[in-house]
């Protein structure tokens, strides 16, 4: 399934990323330092949500509270929580 993710308060915009159970691939960011974020969607390749968030969850970017790898984790896990809620409703 494609998700999108709407930052927040980084230089990305967006992230775009397909998950499958809870291994995500194909990650893309929307703006932001190419050469960085094309690293972080090749790295997090085919990582879980718990990796990805393990990971990348407490990075900042500079004196924010965030960076686009923060994004991301919170990314993968919104979408991983709205997934399985969702299964559960139809159950």
């Amino acid at each position: 399934m494609r998700y999108r993710y709407k930052t927040k308060n980084t230089c990305s915009k967006e992230i775009q990323f397909d998950i499958d159970g809870d291994v995500i691939s194909n990650i893309k960011f929307t703006d932001g330092c190419p050469g960085n974020l094309s690293a972080i969607a090749v790295l997090c390749d085919g990582m879980t949500v718990d990796e990805i968030e393990r990971k990348l969850q407490n990075v900042r970017c500079g004196r924010k509270r965030t960076s686009c790898g923060h994004q991301l984790s919170l990314a993968v896990r919104t979408a991983y929580e709205e997934i399985t809620a969702k299964k559960e409703v139809q159950v």
